[in-house]
């Protein structure tokens, strides 16, 4: 048996090993960019339930600061009215 390989098969083998590192960075690029823009799309997702959960906050302490001073009667809001006025 003979320890050669035809040229053929070493062309071949040589041209996908030269295909395969010339396609190397476009395929890192891609994943980069991938990488990118799910990192962006979160971000924007993030930044919506940010401003829904302060939405609900600012609701809520509207709501229990008006509850407070309705509780308290027109006596309250009466004397108020006249240390605003004065």
């Amino acid at each position: 048996m003979a320890d050669t390989v035809s040229g053929q098969i070493t062309d071949s083998v040589s041209s996908t090993n030269v295909e395969v590192v010339g396609d190397a960075p476009a395929q890192a690029m891609g994943s980069l960019y991938q990488s990118m823009a799910q990192a962006i799309g979160l971000a924007g997702g993030n930044a919506v339930t940010e401003q829904q959960q302060v939405n609900v906050t600012n609701q809520t302490s509207t709501t229990l600061g008006l509850s407070l001073l309705w509780s308290m009667g027109p006596t309250i809001g009466a004397k108020a009215s006249v240390n605003i006025a004065k």
